[in-house]
């Protein structure tokens, strides 16, 4: 151990000569305790010490006194009782009782506010003094107004031995309060259990919303690490392109109209969707000079091809912007409420699909000019300079209320979908020729 530091040595100015690495740990902890014995012997310090301890000890000693006091009042009080018992004079008696009780009362008066604090909540507190509240309202009514002498004089006028004892009147209306105890505690216990119901539903939802978000990102790493492999964007290996398709139609059943959307919006951005220009011998896609890769709607091969992947799938009121589906199957598909800015659906079956209430700016449904544009055939191939062949089937598909509809894309669809939807565009189809024919 080492030896204590004398007082004299503890001088500021031998520490502050010296740097803090030349400093023993002795020497440390000794500029510690001088520093804090300074700063407590300051004027402002030992003043507020003074006051505080002043301060505590004139509340103590209050406090002894008041408590000595109410002690030898209570002791006085006690024996002016029994001298009165004693001598058998009821003045001193009942003046001594009524000191007892009063100082007594005084004395157990701070422990049964604490005794309250600690059993009652103030809200319980509030509602037992609502309901003495209550009891003596009801009482003073029936003093004052009257009514509780009329009822005592109606309740004098019944033939009680003709009604039944009192005690029957008792039972049954105890019966009765227990019957309604009964149908309240059942009510509580439905209550109970209808949020414990809703409180495990939403746990199930938040779960099942965290496994579908872990699923999809175990699908977005697993066709990241397919794409960027040395050889680079599955460019010729066949195989490794129809196990992405595998992927992506298993997790399509697997996950809801969000996450079929931030599927499709990783695969769209990601150019696995849309048709690129490749190499003819080693089947790599090409660059188009600007940073990106080229694409070719005709002879362009698809890394993931949707087909009927999304036939019948509900995607209403999901995300689709910027959006690469064309060719795909989106027969009797729900998206109602979609977003579809700038989402190409050129040669997209939209057949009997449900784009009510839609957001359809700057929307694609056909390549080409307007007056030659006609949808998708299974025996001409298309045309991307002239349009033909190159739209999208939209026979009797909803079109009610869409929003931001383009006037030739409302042209496109006047003429090719049908009478039965023509009647649900917006702005109406006077003066276009129904080309379906039907």
């Amino acid at each position: 151990m080492p030896e204590p530091i004398p007082e004299h040595n503890l001088e500021p100015d031998d520490f502050d000569s010296a740097s803090e690495n030349e400093l023993t740990p002795e020497g440390l902890a000794a500029q510690q305790a001088l520093a804090a014995i300074s700063s407590l012997q300051s004027p402002q310090n030992t003043n507020a010490l003074k006051r505080a301890t002043s301060g505590f000890r004139e509340h103590y000693h209050s406090q002894i006194a008041v408590k000595t006091r109410a002690l030898i009042f209570t002791l006085l009080a006690i024996a002016l009782t029994f001298i009165g018992i004693a001598i058998n004079n009821s003045f001193l008696g009942i003046l001594g009782t009524f000191a007892t009780l009063v100082l007594s009362i005084a004395m157990l008066f701070p422990l049964l506010q604490d005794v309250i604090k600690e059993w009652f909540s103030p809200e319980d507190r509030t509602l037992l003094l609502a309901f003495i509240g209550l009891l003596v309202g009801i009482i003073g009514f029936l003093k004052f107004s009257g009514l509780g002498y009329h009822l005592l004089r109606w309740g004098k006028k019944i033939n009680w031995e003709a009604s039944g004892t009192l005690a029957e009147w008792f039972g049954a209306l105890g019966q009765i309060l227990i019957a309604i105890i009964a149908v309240y505690v059942a009510w509580r216990q439905y209550v109970i259990s209808k949020d414990l119901t809703i409180q495990q539903n939403l746990l199930t939802v938040q779960q099942n919303i965290i496994t579908q978000q872990q699923t999809i990102d175990s699908y977005f790493q697993g066709i990241s690490d397919l794409v960027l492999d040395e050889e680079g964007l599955l460019e010729d290996w066949p195989q490794e392109r129809a196990i992405a398709e595998g992927r992506t139609a298993a997790i399509f059943s697997s996950v809801d109209g969000s996450g079929k959307a931030k599927i499709l919006r990783f695969l769209s951005r990601s150019k696995l969707l849309t048709p690129l220009k490749r190499d003819r011998r080693l089947g790599r896609a090409i660059l188009d000079g600007s940073g990106g890769y080229a694409e070719d709607r005709i002879e362009g091969v698809r890394v993931i091809d949707l087909g009927v992947m999304l036939a019948g799938a509900d995607l209403s009121y999901t995300d689709l912007r910027w959006t690469d589906l064309s060719e795909a199957n989106l027969v009797r598909a729900n998206l109602s409420g979609c977003d579809l800015v700038k989402a190409n659906l050129a040669r997209t079956i939209l057949y009997e699909a449900n784009l009510s209430n839609a957001d359809l700016n700057s929307v694609r449904l056909f390549y080409g000019s307007l007056e030659k544009a006609s949808p998708r055939s299974r025996t001409h191939p298309p045309d991307y300079e002239t349009g033909e062949y190159t739209g999208a089937v939209v026979e009797n598909a909803d079109l009610s209320n869409v929003q931001r509809m383009s006037e030739p894309v409302r042209r496109y669809c006047c003429a090719w979908c049908g009478e039965k939807s023509r009647k649900t565009i917006p702005g109406g189809c006077e003066g276009i020729f129904n080309k379906l024919g039907k």
